[in-house]
């Protein structure tokens, strides 16, 4: 068994904008715990963190990474994770394997995009806050007292210092500890009294006792201060150098001592599936209770091969053990429990309530399961995070023939790791489209490719997935008659089509109106299949089709020569006729679009998807002289605008996008594409 218990874990995961100093940070806390004896740094490639080629490479965190340690009779858990917004779904898919949440922003450049929305989610989450300023020697000293009247601005007038800069950044002092001593800004005993009356404020007793003039022991400002995490009362600011190695000692105190355990954090949200409904179901954080585990990341190894990282909520587990995986009622075996240091991992005979481990060489675990070892919690849960869609699209084909195989393993060990990288077969255009967060989301999967499984692929622009409707009535009618000497082919179908509406639950309608025999019942089947076949490969420009209703009210048909073949190749001629009639539209998606940047770039930001024939839905302006715009744009006219806004914006603005509806092309697009279809072939 572990030498710790329950209460002395503590999970802590550090998010953040890229370069506000995370990795660098946890190497500084690594190296105060004792566990390395250097700490290392980004630009010589030598961090815990950041072992993978391709972090290395492009120098930046590209996946969350679990590191830990022991101090002052504490085990902590860090999950560094990426600061690229390309990466936000590993940083979204850490928040439940912690107990409190750390946002690192950079002194120097404030309050960034990604900060911003993991604050959010994880209040979403009510998982307590930490706001860690770091790189404050990068900053004026006005700069960094300025960023702090900004967070509250911004998150709340909760947000307080639990320490400030002293003697230029030098060291830091606690101000929630320490009544007395002098700082950069602010005063010692002002930010005291203010973060200790934030703290009694939670406790009715504690409050009329402070007022009353009676100072609180430091147990019951303890117990306070962990109540006001867990409300959201509170979020505590630190503030931290690396490069002076001012604050880190003191940070580190701060989660030894201040952040919640496993008994004291706000439990994760399970939900209990009764088959009619859903229930909040609380997972007891006793190692005594029976097994419950949730699979936060899973990662390839090149040595070790699959590793499924987990919390265990409840229960204890241990090696050489079978479990159950969601509902099913095959059990896995466990043969090996590690305990992981970023790239190195170590065996441990046994995980208890709250802590972070892995299990290696088990296929069958997915990212985001629920492992535990009675039925009893069948149905049992976490409900999920909301993850944004993946937008940016490139199409891939193998660059070497015959590595369909490879490239498809590949692909399927990648998608299971990240669930915002998507790949796919679009039979409307003919392609497999892999779709990722951004740009540089797409360079790293196709690095991986190469890097881990051996494979290249070539890339190109994706297509536009366009469909196919009518706006008007029409006939259609096509005689098949094929003579090949002996039996023929006969059959004659007229048919009628109208539009359905765009809400309409499956976008498709047939439906025999035939009377009196004139077409047997045996072959409208076959008129349906050759109606399909078209409703799929387009009629006037190769997408699929959808919101046609056809009705079939007429026809002929041969005794001898009228064939299933003949109905099929009529239905689909006849429908072909008729949608060349019912004035043929094509509609191309839009996208739910949501630009954050600074305000100075809002005038040209809207003038620029106005340009894209996009809508301008809504703007905010956001504390920190941030604004946010809404709008809705063809998504053709999106491909390539991650590098657009990078250019627009000095890099400073970010976006994210979703499927909102289709709309109908103009005029000159639907031209322009319907002029180059080839068209189909007289006889199929």
């Amino acid at each position: 068994m572990p030498s710790y218990t329950t209460s002395d874990i503590r999970n802590i995961v550090l998010t953040g904008h890229a370069g506000a100093g995370k990795t660098t940070l946890i190497e500084h806390l690594l190296h105060a715990g004792g566990v390395i004896g250097r700490a290392g740094t980004v630009e010589d490639k030598n961090t815990v963190c950041d072992f993978e080629p391709e972090a290395k490479e492009h120098g930046h965190s590209l996946s969350s990474v679990l590191v830990h340690f022991d101090h002052e009779g504490r085990h902590i858990n860090l999950v560094d994770t990426p600061g690229y917004p390309d990466f936000l779904g590993q940083s979204l898919t850490a928040l439940p394997s912690s107990d409190s949440v750390a946002v690192v922003i950079d002194a120097s450049k404030g309050i960034q995009p990604v900060a911003r929305r993991m604050m959010k989610v994880a209040e979403e989450r009510r998982l307590p806050r930490l706001v860690v300023i770091n790189k404050i020697d990068h900053a004026e000293q006005g700069v960094v007292e300025g960023l702090v009247s900004i967070i509250q601005e911004s998150f709340g007038g909760g947000c307080l210092p639990i320490n400030l800069p002293a003697d230029g950044g030098k060291r830091v002092v606690n101000v929630f500890e320490e009544e007395s001593g002098s700082t950069d800004f602010s005063s010692v005993p002002d930010a005291h009294k203010a973060i200790v009356e934030q703290v009694v404020e939670v406790e009715d007793d504690l409050m009329e006792a402070y007022l009353g003039g009676e100072s609180p022991t430091p147990e019951r400002l303890h117990s306070a201060f962990e109540k006001a995490l867990r409300e959201g009362h509170l979020t505590p600011i630190c503030f931290t150098s690396c490069r002076d190695n001012v604050g880190i000692k003191d940070l580190l105190h701060v989660f030894t001592h201040y952040s919640p355990n496993p008994h004291e954090g706000n439990p994760r949200p399970f939900v209990r599936d009764n088959g009619e409904s859903e229930e909040t179901w609380i997972p007891d954080p006793d190692p005594s209770k029976p097994l419950l585990a949730h699979v936060f990341k899973v990662a390839t190894d090149p040595f070790v091969g699959k590793l499924a990282f987990l919390r265990v909520h409840q229960g204890t587990l241990k090696p050489n053990s079978q479990i159950f995986r969601n509902d099913e009622k095959k059990a896995l075996r466990i043969s090996h429990i590690v305990s992981v240091q970023g790239k190195d991992h170590k065996d441990v005979d046994a995980a208890v309530a709250g802590d972070l481990v892995a299990i290696p060489k088990v296929e069958e675990i997915h990212l985001g399961d629920t492992l535990h070892d009675s039925h009893d919690l069948d149905g049992v849960s976490l409900k999920p995070i909301p993850l944004p869609k993946p937008m940016f699209g490139q199409g891939i084909t193998p660059k070497s023939r015959g590595d369909e195989t490879k490239v498809g393993s590949a692909v399927a060990k990648l998608m299971d790791e990240d669930p915002t990288f998507i790949v796919e077969r679009v039979h409307a255009t003919h392609q497999t489209v892999a779709r990722a967060m951004g740009e540089l989301h797409m360079r790293v999967m196709i690095e991986k490719m190469k890097n881990r499984f051996g494979v290249e692929v070539t890339t190109e622009p994706p297509r536009v997935a366009y469909k196919e409707t009518i706006a008007g009535k029409a006939d259609g009618h096509h005689r098949h008659k094929k003579q090949t000497g002996g039996a023929g082919q006969f059959g004659e179908v007229f048919l009628r089509i109208e539009p359905l509406p765009q809400d309409h639950e499956t976008g498709f309608e047939f439906v025999d109106d035939t009377f009196g025999g004139s077409v047997p019942k045996q072959f409208m089947p076959a008129i349906e299949k050759g109606v399909r076949q078209v409703m799929q490969t387009g009629a006037v420009a190769g997408y699929p089709m959808t919101g046609v209703r056809v009705s079939v009210y007429d026809g002929k048909h041969h005794p001898v020569d009228s064939k299933e073949v003949a109905f099929v190749a009529a239905g689909k001629r006849a429908f072909i006729d008729a949608v060349q009639k019912a004035r043929p539209v094509l509609l191309e998606p839009f996208v739910e679009i949501e630009v954050t940047a600074p305000n100075d770039y809002m005038g040209d930001i809207t003038a620029d998807i106005s340009g894209k024939r996009g809508r301008i839905v809504g703007t905010d302006i956001l504390p920190g002289d941030q604004c946010c715009i809404r709008a809705t744009v063809p998504l053709a006219e999106t491909l390539t605008y991650a590098s657009q806004l990078k250019s627009m914006t000095a890099g400073q603005g970010s976006f994210t996008m979703d499927y909102s509806h289709d709309e109908q092309t103009p005029p000159n697009v639907q031209q322009d594409i319907v002029a180059s279809f080839k068209g189909h072939d007289e006889e199929d």
